[in-house]
């Protein structure tokens, strides 16, 4: 038995098809082509979409080329989970064709409506402990009012994240997660139902949003995807949960007292709660997870502040090897605030700029570079101190994302944190997220807590380098309050 996730995350397509009997799997992820990752198109929904299903048909077409028994894979695939991502929105029509582009976390467009909500102390307050989210410009709720300014026809039109509009075209179903909804800052945390108090003061009538359904629930591979995926239809279908919640489960951290590390595109860490926990003052978020609640905090700088100023720093070709390489100066290291696309935790300030402070003449490229690196885990240290005020300091913490693919950053991370990092054979946890939520779908497993993922990696932390590093985050701070 065979179980395939699919994947639609912010910039790139991905699929896993995992064997069930011999617990290998295969997968690959896919770029989105320029003009689909950055697109103002109105059918970007939908190239997303057919590019997820591209990626699904590559991983059955790599494992069938591998196999000498002749037989399909695509025949042994019992169940498809879908993984998306939070913060995303668009426009449909009454036939459900996108009249708008997607927009993602990162696009700003909604700062000024933002700026105007938080000058209401209690309207703020107030909708952060209904939803569990800041007032901030990536979420959804706030670019409904951003779309309706720009001239889209609101009123008129049922609002999708990516996640729900591909389970509409897989399934035929127009539904949404709750945990996708509430990452959105859609839901009232509390009842786990769509905030209408809210929702209804924009304009939004329950017509226009995805009737929610739980993540565990499948739902008929439809003929026209089963056709352009290559395999059979009726095949049962997971909806898209939001890919940082099957982060927490692709990594085994569904149990209680394992916070999750993602560093990406963006950052994310994460621990699995009970309840909801909402601070009174605002810094950490709450979402609804596939299996209860994740509290989390999460920064928008991340892997997108490295590649900046690989692309700004470097000539072209210059490899993250040859940069890390022509550090000279790591004592008196420029500080780099990480925030060229605003700030969310702890701060939750749209208008926080990013850049580079103490940079003298003797600085090379390469230093600058180091100062992205440091900038970014101080940012995501201070994001940890808010979290562990709120939370139990975590018993494990599990690291993953493209910071692995640099021995010195990870072992910076390590330093700083001054924690043992723990590191799964999956790559993509999301995916594998997924695959896990199918497995107990089909009864593999009797509960996804059961799920326990290989550790092929342990970084300890130098105490040393820990006790230097804590030097620099005070400079860091300084800059951070004087911002």
């Amino acid at each position: 038995m065979k179980i395939l996730a699919l994947e639609a995350s912010t910039t790139s397509a991905k699929a896993m098809l995992y064997d069930v009997d011999s617990q290998s799997f295969k997968m690959i992820t896919h770029p989105y082509p320029a003009d689909v990752a950055s697109s103002t198109r109105t059918d970007q929904a939908e190239e997303t979409f057919l590019e997820m299903l591209a990626a699904g048909r590559e991983v059955i077409a790599q494992a069938d080329a591998e196999r000498t028994d002749g037989a399909s894979s695509a025949s042994e695939i019992e169940m498809i989970a879908l993984v998306g991502v939070w913060h995303s929105i668009c426009l449909c029509d009454q036939s459900f064709k996108p009249v708008s582009p997607v927009y993602h976390w990162s696009h700003t467009g909604a700062t000024d409506i933002c700026t105007e909500i938080r000058r209401d102390a209690q309207a703020t307050e107030k909708y952060y402990h209904t939803s569990g989210c800041m007032v901030n410009a990536i979420y959804p709720f706030f670019k409904i009012e951003m779309m309706r300014r720009m001239g889209f026809p609101v009123e008129d039109s049922y609002l999708m994240s990516q996640g729900a509009y591909n389970n509409l075209r897989m399934t035929g179903q127009r539904i949404a997660t709750r945990c996708n909804a509430s990452g959105d800052g859609l839901l009232n945390i509390h009842t786990r139902e769509y905030n209408w108090e809210g929702l209804s003061e924009m304009g939004i009538r329950e017509w226009q949003l995805s009737p929610l359904v739980d993540s565990e629930k499948p739902y008929p591979l439809s003929s026209e995807a089963a056709a352009l995926l290559g395999v059979r239809s009726g095949i049962p279908v997971l909806p898209a949960n939001a890919d940082g919640g099957s982060n927490q489960i692709g990594a085994g951290a569904a149990r209680h007292g394992i916070m999750t590390f993602s560093m990406g595109t963006s950052a994310a860490m994460r621990l699995s709660t009970k309840e909801a926990l909402i601070p009174e003052q605002p810094s950490t978020w709450c979402y609804l997870s596939p299996k209860g609640y994740l509290s989390g905090a999460a920064t928008n700088g991340c892997c997108i502040c490295t590649d900046w100023a690989k692309q700004k720093l470097f000539p072209e070709g210059t490899t993250y090897q040859e940069i890390e390489a022509g550090i000279q100066d790591r004592e008196n290291t420029p500080v780099f605030l990480p925030f060229l696309t605003g700030e969310r935790c702890p701060g939750w300030n749209d208008d926080r700029a990013g850049g580079f402070q103490n940079v003298r003449l003797s600085h090379t490229a390469s230093d600058l570079y180091l100062a992205v690196q440091e900038g970014i885990l101080f940012n995501l240290y201070q994001c940890y101190q808010s979290l562990i005020s709120v939370n139990p300091e975590p018993e494990q913490i599990m690291l993953s994302g493209g910071i692995l693919k640099s021995p010195s950053w990870t072992q910076m991370c390590a330093d700083i944190f001054n924690r043992e990092m723990t590191v799964t054979a999956a790559e993509q946890e999301s995916l594998m997220g997924g695959i896990v939520m199918g497995m107990e779908a089909t009864g593999v497993l009797k509960d996804v807590r059961d799920y326990h993922p290989e550790i092929i990696r342990t970084i300890e932390p130098d105490i040393h380098a820990h006790e230097r590093y804590m030097e620099k985050y005070q400079r860091y701070l300084t800059c951070y309050n004087n911002n």
